[in-house]
């Protein structure tokens, strides 16, 4: 919600409360556990949501009722997300799609007609989706050649929170499945996404053909 749209909603005591104990010193964990005392409560969520503060939105998250997230309310959800610098609204999608998404029939199912959505944080999910499938050891839907082709020809297009995802679905898939760890290789090879950044001691670069190797050796040295 836009702050004015904010500005117009009364919060609750109890959401008061709860805004008045974060700070920018607050941690995920933090987070976490206030939210496994208050479990769950979908009008608290959007009492939080509609501070249109990051930290309070990710708490909103946790103790939304996954099963109010209908289609409206998710594009509702996407569009606050707006507000936020490119990572925060990155992580506020990423923070949804793992802890209420992922958890619902009907929401995984929604997810799997995001791939060609408006929104691109939608699409980021449909491909983190594909991605998550994949890197939890789940057998991933037979839809492997098709993702594929849709990488191939669509990432140099699109927006970079999707770049990122349809990158990180195509490592997954050549770590996992070796009949398309080439193909996979060279699509990175081809895009040059990533190649030569700099990542933090003991991450995996995202480049291609270096996070698949890596991956793989990390498997066969088990």
């Amino acid at each position: 919600m836009n702050k004015n749209k904010s500005a117009e909603l009364k919060c609750s005591s109890q959401a008061e409360e709860i805004l008045a104990q974060i700070t920018s010193k607050t941690k995920l964990g933090d987070l976490r556990k206030i939210a496994k005392e208050i479990k769950k409560d979908h009008e608290l969520a959007m009492e939080l949501w509609s501070s249109g503060e990051f930290l309070p939105r990710l708490l909103a998250i946790l103790i939304m009722d996954k099963k109010l997230l209908s289609q409206d309310t998710l594009n509702m959800l996407v569009q606050d997300m707006q507000t936020h610098s490119l990572d925060e609204r990155n992580n506020l999608m990423d923070w949804l799609m793992a802890n209420q998404l992922t958890k619902d029939k009907k929401n995984i199912a929604r997810m799997e007609l995001w791939e060609n959505s408006s929104s691109a944080l939608q699409r980021r999910a449909f491909w983190y989706f594909q991605a998550r499938l994949r890197w939890t050891g789940q057998t991933p839907p037979d839809n492997t050649a098709e993702l594929l082709s849709a990488i191939e020809a669509k990432i140099s297009q699109e927006e970079p929170e999707v770049q990122w995802a349809m990158n990180f679905t195509a490592g997954w898939i050549g770590v996992y499945d070796e009949k398309y760890r080439e193909r996979c290789m060279k699509i990175g090879e081809k895009t040059g996404l990533y190649k030569g950044e700099m990542v933090s001691k003991g991450c995996t670069p995202d480049y291609l053909p270096e996070f698949i190797t890596i991956e793989v050796n990390k498997r066969m040295n088990k």
